[in-house]
């Protein structure tokens, strides 16, 4: 088979195109985030099309990245989630609470397994595959951003429940759409990573409950 053979089989919608698509959802961030990339090398797809794209203003676009994804995380834990009945404690996590022997390790996961492994794969890479097969138009661009967001939402049921896939639902619609209109991955896998880490560091500071109960006072723990 010819290199420009492979190139269009691994970029088609035929059984090998499927395959990849199904191999990189299956085999989790880092490993996913790195078929992406072997993929991307391999099919000949130019790194913008995954969103490798400088940001328009450069540093600054990352800053406020950095500091929509803190802000975010405390919308989302001390209203949103509320809000629809969730209670305060992450219980998948709560092992984090005081545990400085896991916190490095925990942050370094969440920044490369989270921010950019979910990102490149999630909003990059689907957004790639969804766009090639539906198109680039409005309506298109919608569908693929809600499509990746249950597709999100999905793969954090299975460790963190139901509070886990309705948050990764939300946040899966506001990354969506955000990397949906800037075209540039790189701010969004920044407030990504730090939407991470400030839910860490939440939970490691034992912040969980004090910030849930900002607006809307206490409410009951899912254990």
């Amino acid at each position: 088979m010819s290199s420009a053979s492979v190139r269009s089989s691994l970029r088609g919608f035929g059984p090998v195109g499927i395959i990849t698509i199904i191999v990189v959802l299956a085999a989790g961030n880092l490993a996913g985030a790195a078929l992406v990339l072997i993929w991307a090398w391999a099919s000949g797809t130019r790194w913008s099309d995954l969103g490798f794209a400088r940001p328009p203003h450069g540093v600054i676009d990352l800053v406020i990245a950095l500091v929509a994804g803190v802000l975010f995380k405390i919308l989302m834990k001390a209203l949103v989630m509320p809000l629809l009945g969730f209670g305060a404690i992450n219980t998948t996590y709560h092992y984090l609470a005081g545990n400085t022997a896991a916190l490095l390790v925990t942050l370094l996961w969440v920044i490369v397994g989270g921010g950019f492994g979910e990102e490149l794969i999630w909003r990059g890479f689907l957004f790639e595959r969804l766009g090639a097969f539906l198109g680039q138009r409005a309506h298109a661009r919608l569908v693929i951003v809600v499509v990746t967001s249950i597709g999100f939402a999905l793969a954090h049921y299975w460790d963190q429940g139901l509070p886990g896939a309705a948050q990764a639902t939300i946040t899966g619609l506001v990354f969506g759409a955000t990397y949906a209109r800037i075209r540039t991955i790189w701010p969004v896998m920044v407030a990504h990573a730090a939407f991470d880490v400030a839910a860490v560091l939440m939970i490691y500071w034992n912040l969980e409950e004090p910030i849930a109960h900002l607006f809307l006072g206490s409410g009951r723990l899912i254990r």
